[in-house]
């Protein structure tokens, strides 16, 4: 049986693959399929990738693309959820910021350097207007130390998805000022290149179990209140996010892809003579 090591953050998009996993899917076509959490999200997976720690990662796409022009020896092999990411932009529940507006020039607390969380700083600065050079990251690893950093004042917002910071908003912990949603699709599935080279057929593979899920989870017996349970989410918040969220199972568009390089070579953190060409794969 062949092992294919895929990474993903532990969150809600990535349920269909864990079934795929717990119903034997891709065992039933040979394939062991070794799921590796990553709570420090984008950045972390993307250093999985270029230490061959992982051959596949259900990784944001602006985060991969950025790395990939960057010199990671990946590419994208398929978009994954082709719905906007719904960034919401967090400040401790005791602090004196109470809009988008009044963190200009604030700090962002970020996962890491490279990961979504970084990147989409940026890219809200730029959309409002703001001076990016003027902004000073603090890297905070996971959800668990941003609430720390929050509190004690060491950084004075945080960005991440919607719903699962939802609970820290409703205990109190967080207190959204709104939120920011990617001009682009959520998440791709990236494999190393060394992974395409020896193994495309496996990866065609594992793409078929996952597409074939994806395709009608919104659709499965119980699954917003599966859904709820796993992640420790409202119900109705689940309902929403269910509501709003599409899985695909093709490629990203060559149009997404060249949006997210326009607005990274906008803001200086790719080579703006990076080729186009260089981030898509098919299987």
């Amino acid at each position: 049986m062949t092992t294919i090591r895929i990474g993903g953050v532990p969150e809600h998009f990535n349920l269909p693959i864990h079934l795929c996993i717990e119903e034997g899917l891709f065992a039933e076509k040979g394939i062991h399929v070794e799921w590796v959490e990553f709570p420090g999200g984008t950045g972390a997976m993307n250093a999985a990738l270029r230490n061959d720690e992982i051959d596949l990662a259900i990784i944001l796409t602006e985060g991969i693309i950025k790395d990939i022009a960057n010199g990671n020896p990946s590419k994208i092999i398929q978009n994954y959820v082709s719905s906007p990411l719904r960034w919401g932009v967090h400040v401790a529940s005791k602090s004196d910021f109470y809009t988008i507006a009044d963190l200009e020039d604030k700090r962002p607390a970020i996962s890491r350097y490279g990961s979504g969380s970084h990147v989409m700083a940026y890219v809200q600065a730029n959309e409002l207007g703001w001076d990016t050079s003027k902004i000073e990251c603090v890297v905070v690893n996971n959800i668990d130390t941003a609430v720390e950093a929050l509190a004690q004042k060491d950084a004075d917002y945080f960005m991440w998805e919607h719903f699962t910071t939802k609970p820290l908003v409703d205990k109190g912990i967080f207190r959204r000022v709104g939120d920011f949603p990617t001009p682009w699709s959520s998440f791709v599935i990236a494999a190393t290149d060394k992974a395409i080279e020896d193994q495309s057929e496996i990866l065609r593979i594992v793409l078929e179990v996952i597409n074939a899920k994806t395709s009608v989870f919104k659709g499965l017996s119980r699954i917003e209140t599966q859904l709820a349970e796993r992640y420790q989410q409202n119900l109705e918040d689940i309902k929403k996010w269910l509501s709003i969220t599409s899985w695909s199972q093709n490629q990203l568009e060559n149009s997404e892809r060249d949006l997210v390089l326009k607005y990274l070579k906008k803001l200086d953190m790719v080579d703006k003579t990076s080729d186009s060409q260089q981030y898509l794969k098919k299987i």
